[in-house]
């Protein structure tokens, strides 16, 4: 059959799905370029927001429709849904798709370039795996489509995927359909298109006499130049800042860090783009207006693009920062004594430098400034010295500490281990929860209340601070809190013995302190100052970790654990663990060190327990329900709640915790649903658990296959170790059905799972079902059925623990026990923070089950 008469037919379905009498798209024409293929990436606002992603290939477009765009970063697999193909002139299509026809609504080309397959392209269309190069303006390097499922269907699922290359970005750094959202040819958004055009040629080629097309042309192939000065890019309209992580002590390798004095003022970002100038908190905040005499400083600089990272202060009579001049400066409308001291420049005319070694940015930062820098601009000087000399020279200096930078490092935007700060005394911000009366001639208030958030989102009482006010403050203080007045105690545990008057808890000051005592309070405070720049949704207990794997020690009588709760731990010598050596004590000074991270998963959940009293090896007992409390601080529930049973436990306290662990529990396990709500699930859970013969690469990639469904199911999904060998889904769901609908609709997941890639995945147990493959357990969600809580340990060689991850880190997580009782502390820095937004994540199930085809019973 000829070419052209095997395109005709390969668009008999476009064209019956349209009527061009009142739709403006092209019902032929374009042209294939001469000894090259086009493709085209259309941003179509139809009943949903989606994008068509289109490679020209025999005469036509071949079209896939990706309900959340491209994605640059390679751990990141996004559907593709194969749909009918396009003419070539749809490649140059942009406007208004009329009411009540198919595809209503906007169309703008969002990227359009070359293609170059790897390979034959319609072997490996056939085959499903066709790898290929993209040369556009926003999409780059090697991806490869990959189909999920065999031939036949009427929208054939595949996967969108970039190739590992100098073009790849982490998604936690850089969303290229957030970051550019507009078109290629119009500048247009999407829900402003232009009125369409004519097609005047081929997707991704444009008129000889077209200048405008011609320019963005020679843009695209300025922009798809990479080199080790930095990454051409435009300049993003918001980036969140770098943060430091606390730490107890200095690396034991002080080479591979550069250390700078820690300011004690206000975290601020400037973006400069041409004449517009804008100073924007480490929350997003614009203060621009807060800070006339500071933007026209940057004005000043001698660049046309850039985004500056730093921190801004007011100095004290001795030179060290005052953060109280600080805040008066604002209290005041005085900022114009405000200095601005600048570290980092992640973007810097037209170049995005943030993968760039450290250095190399703190030197074109150094070039920008000069040496003449505006008046109010400071850089920072890192120092090449030994960090506990500068640490005590800058407590003589009257500054708050230090902040150390890994040598070589990326600036990202999220708190990293490769800062850390350093601190010559404790400090750290505190919610405002109340306050007591004045005594004697004092004005105002004694004492102000103070709590810290814990990971479920409760106020926990830290004790008080009386001491750091003088009488300007107090007024002022007093008259903000006046206007937060209320009537209920914010605490979790109303404060005994205190007579107050509780504020809501929106303020935040920041406090220096001696000590944490073993009660959860602070000792010796001292006020500093009120903080607006944080909210104080976001104030946590700031726990120092050591930059380096902490050992375990080796105590009879595990000091850390036993003094600081009260318990008295039975044969803390016992080696529990012969692969790892690891005693019963140390199992419970682990406890205690992840006791406030494993505490909101465990909290108003019944809890089933693992128990080993002959250590791992020996025989192990698996408890759900007790007759009386072995366990002190192990709460029983109302027998009720589990019918014809002995009373079911939940541990709400890290006293439970330990007592537990002095028991000899080992693993926690929780249930779907809380022990308010028993009846009705608020999670699913999907254990991903490998046969015989399954490598770990194959593991990490059915995380993601299921992580892939479940978005296309229009559902959250949350991702941790198991501490064993396979890896745990979550999803948080709202409570509306019951516990048979919930687990009848996860099976229904899995076994369309299995039968879209039999060759993965498999919906029955048993080691002979599953040899070389993957079993995703489904029976998790029935009532009373369990799952391996967050931050257990495990009761296997080893002691793997369960730990909470980010998708991004998937691709390079080594097994599904990298993490250990003995090498934790590595992970307590990162916590729970990719599981931040799980509770606010709960979906309705209705939607998924109608987008499945499931009917509940």
């Amino acid at each position: 059959m000829p070419a052209a008469s095997r395109a005709r037919e390969a668009l008999a379905p476009y064209h019956g799905k349209r009527d061009f009498k009142k739709t403006p798209e092209p019902r032929t024409g374009g042209k294939s370029g001469r000894g090259s293929l086009s493709f085209v990436v259309q941003k179509h606002h139809a009943s949903h927001l989606h994008y068509d992603f289109r490679l020209e290939l025999d005469g036509t477009l071949k079209s896939w429709a990706v309900p959340k765009g491209p994605c640059l970063d390679p751990a990141v697999k996004r559907m593709a849904v194969q749909v009918e193909d396009h003419p070539i002139s749809y490649g140059s299509f942009e406007g208004t798709i009329p009411p009540k026809q198919y595809g209503a609504g906007t169309v703008i080309v969002w990227d359009r370039g070359e293609w170059v397959a790897e390979g034959d392209a319609r072997q490996g269309l056939a085959e499903g795996k066709l790898k290929f190069e993209l040369r556009g303006r926003k999409l780059r390097g090697r991806w490869t489509l990959v189909r999920m499922r065999g031939e036949g269907e009427k929208q054939v699922p595949w996967l969108l995927i970039k190739e590992r290359d100098a073009e790849v970005r982490l998604l936690a750094d850089y969303d290229v359909v957030e970051a550019e959202p507009d078109s290629v040819l119009s500048g247009r958004d999407v829900d402003h298109p232009p009125p369409p055009v004519a097609p005047s040629g081929p997707a991704g080629k444009s008129p000889a006499k077209s200048a405008k097309s011609a320019k963005s042309a020679k843009s695209a192939k300025s922009a798809a130049t990479a080199t080790s000065a930095g990454r051409k890019a435009a300049l993003p309209a918001a980036l969140a800042p770098q943060l430091a992580t606390l730490a107890a002590g200095p690396s034991a390798k002080p080479g591979d860090w550069l250390y700078e004095l820690k300011f004690d003022g206000y975290r601020l970002l400037a973006r400069i783009d041409g004449d517009r100038v804008q100073c924007i908190t480490r929350n997003g905040h614009d203060w621009t207006a807060k800070l006339p005499t500071l933007a026209k400083a940057l004005a000043r600089l001698k660049t046309k693009s850039a985004w500056l990272d730093g921190e801004i202060v007011v100095a004290g009579e001795h030179g060290a920062p005052d953060f109280q001049a600080l805040q008066n400066a604002f209290d005041r409308d005085a900022t114009s004594k405000i200095a601005y001291w600048l570290f980092d420049a992640p973007f810097l005319d037209g170049l995005d430098l943030r993968s760039l070694p450290l250095e190399e940015r703190r030197d074109r930062l150094a070039r920008l400034l000069g040496s003449r820098p505006p008046a109010h601009l400071r850089l920072s000087e890192a120092f090449d010295a030994a960090p506990r000399d500068l640490l005590a020279s800058s407590a003589k200096l009257g500054f708050e500490g230090i902040v150390g930078k890994r040598r070589g490092s990326a600036y990202v935007s999220r708190r990293s281990p490769d800062w850390i700060k350093l601190k010559n005394q404790r400090r750290q911000e505190f919610v405002i929860g109340g306050y007591t009366a004045p005594k004697g001639s004092r004005s105002g208030f004694g004492s102000l209340l103070l709590g810290v958030h814990d990971d479920a989102g409760g106020l926990s009482y830290c004790g008080n601070v009386g001491t750091g006010f003088d009488e300007s403050r107090l007024a002022d203080i007093k008259a903000r809190l006046d206007k937060q007045a209320s009537e209920q105690c914010p605490f979790d545990e109303r404060p005994a013995g205190v007579a107050a008057q509780w504020v809501k808890p929106v303020l935040v000051c920041e406090v220096s302190f001696g000590e944490w005592t073993r009660e959860g309070r602070i000792r010796h405070s001292v006020f500093q100052g009120l903080r607006s720049d944080k909210p104080a949704a976001q104030i946590r207990r700031e726990l120092a970790e050591p930059p380096e794997p902490a050992s375990t020690g080796r105590g009879g009588d595990t000091q850390g654990a036993t003094k600081s709760m009260a318990l008295r731990i039975t044969h803390a010598d016992r080696v529990i663990d012969k692969k790892s050596g690891v005693t019963k004590g140390e199992l419970v000074a682990f406890y205690e060190r992840v006791a406030p991270l494993m505490l909101p998963h465990l909290k108003g959940r019944p809890v089933s327990l693992v128990r080993a009293p002959e250590g791992i090896g020996g025989e192990l007992f698996f408890q759900k329900h007790a007759q009386h409390s072995e366990m002190p601080d192990v709460n029983l529930l109302d027998p009720a709640l589990d019918r014809d049973h002995d009373p079911l436990l939940q541990i709400d306290s890290a006293r439970g915790l330990l007592s537990a662990a002095q028991m000899n529990v080992i693993e926690l396990h929780t249930w779907n649903a809380t022990s308010k709500a028993i009846d009705t699930p608020d999670r699913m859970t999907f254990d991903l658990d490998p046969g015989e013969g399954v490598p770990w690469a194959r593991m990490q990639e059915a995380a993601l296959l299921v992580q892939t469904l479940l978005t296309e199911l229009g559902l959250p999904a949350f991702l941790k170790t198991s501490g064993g060998k396979g890896l745990h889904v979550l999803v948080p769901i709202r409570r509306h059905y019951g516990w048979d609908a919930v687990k009848g609709f996860s099976q229904a997941v899995v076994q369309h799972l299995a039968s879209t890639i039999p060759d993965r995945f498999v919906a029955k147990s048993g080691p002979r079902n599953r040899v070389g493959k993957i079993f995703v357990d489904y029976l998790r969600n029935g009532f009373g059925a369990t799952t391996v809580s967050a931050w257990s340990a495990r009761s296997r060689p080893g002691l793997g623990v369960s730990v909470p991850l980010a998708w991004d880190e998937l691709p390079e997580l080594e097994s599904a026990s990298q993490w250990t009782v003995q090498n934790i502390s590595r992970r307590l820095a990162t916590g729970n923070q990719p599981w931040a937004e799980f509770d606010k994540s709960g979906r309705a199930l209705g939607p998924a089950m109608k987008r499945l085809g499931y009917a509940p019973p």
